[in-house]
């Protein structure tokens, strides 16, 4: 089989691999589509070295089908259709609380140990999630990305009639606006890039840009002066969290959606005054991932229009240096069979 390796200073590599038997307690998947995500253009950087082992085979938002069964697997058989919720969270402790996705000693898999992008691939049952025979291999691929969404806006606690503002309107961002809308929330995408407002606006989203127009007028002029019930915090950089307190309303609830390597300035009066709530939210948990499939089966959302381009699994350079070049794409899939 085909496999690709990333081998450090922003080079992969194809390399021909045995395909190997399950082992107890394990299946392989004939992958089917594996998306490309921010985290993945991090290690093509170079920015996650201390932590990736190179070389390594990386890739965690994936589909495909059962392709073989260990010795003791029951729950799953060959052909079936399935994602991978890829966090390994056996080593867990009394002092997790039994939040086993963000237990101290969580590994990621497609980063911490071996991932996706290659053409099969064996990974132990109580990873995976299993699909509908119906279901689309490739808009399945957006499940993870789509779980992370799913959780971020039911830590918000966001209900119908509320009003949900997200800062950032990339990939991750789109994704929340669709769970909020979905939810029954007026929801207002800020996002600076024109390209990435267009995109919004063609998803359907009341989408402006901060630069443009006073955003908490804006919001202020959409909600009679109440604000954001929710605000997402999705973009990452310091004018969002200078804007995020503005923007909420009177007991706001803010989410931080996005990671932040190093200690940034954030208005605490504001939290103060306004009796702010913010909430951390991180990865997801199975009920987050089982919500998704249910939205990617239903398929009522525009998931397609989030694919901007399918790429062979043996393009895989040309795909992260495509990716550099044209930043403002939203999902690539590599298909692992080609």
């Amino acid at each position: 089989m085909k496999a690709t390796r990333y081998e450090g200073n922003k080079t992969f590599s194809v390399i021909d691999k045995e395909i190997v038997a399950p082992a107890e307690g394990e299946v392989r998947i004939k992958v089917a589509y594996v998306g490309v995500c921010g985290t993945d253009v991090h290690i093509y950087h170079g920015m996650m070295d201390k932590r990736v082992s190179i070389p390594e085979t990386i890739g965690h938002e994936m589909s495909g089908v059962v392709d073989a069964v260990g010795e003791g697997v029951t729950d799953f058989e060959v052909g079936d259709k399935i994602v991978v919720r890829p966090l390994d969270d056996r080593k867990v402790k009394a002092s997790d609380k039994g939040f086993n996705h963000i237990c101290e000693e969580l590994k990621f898999i497609g980063i911490d140990s071996e991932g996706a992008m290659q053409q099969y691939w064996n990974v132990p049952t109580f990873v995976l999630h299993k699909l509908k025979a119906s279901t689309d291999l490739k808009l399945a691929a957006l499940i993870e990305p789509l779980s992370v969404a799913t959780h971020d806006v039911r830590r918000s606690g966001l209900v119908r009639g509320e009003t949900a503002v997200v800062l950032g309107g990339g990939p991750i961002g789109l994704l929340v606006a669709m769970v909020a809308k979905e939810v029954g929330a007026q929801v207002i995408i800020s996002e600076v890039n024109p390209n990435r407002i267009a995109k919004a606006k063609e998803l359907g989203f009341d989408a402006v840009s901060p630069i443009e127009v006073d955003l908490v007028e804006y919001v202020k002029s959409k909600t009679e002066n109440r604000r954001a019930d929710v605000v997402f915090e999705v973009a990452g950089v310091q004018p969002a969290l200078d804007i995020m307190c503005e923007v909420a309303g009177i007991r706001g609830r803010i989410v931080m959606v996005a990671i932040h390597g190093v200690k940034k300035e954030v208005d605490l009066f504001k939290f103060f005054w306004k009796e702010l709530n913010l909430i951390g939210a991180r990865v997801y948990e199975k009920e987050d991932y089982e919500k998704s499939i249910e939205l990617i089966t239903a398929n009522e959302l525009p998931f397609e229009q989030m694919i901007t381009d399918v790429q062979p699994l043996s393009n895989i350079q040309q795909v992260f240096e495509n990716i550099d070049k044209n930043p403002e794409g939203l999902k690539v899939l590599m298909d692992c069979q080609l």
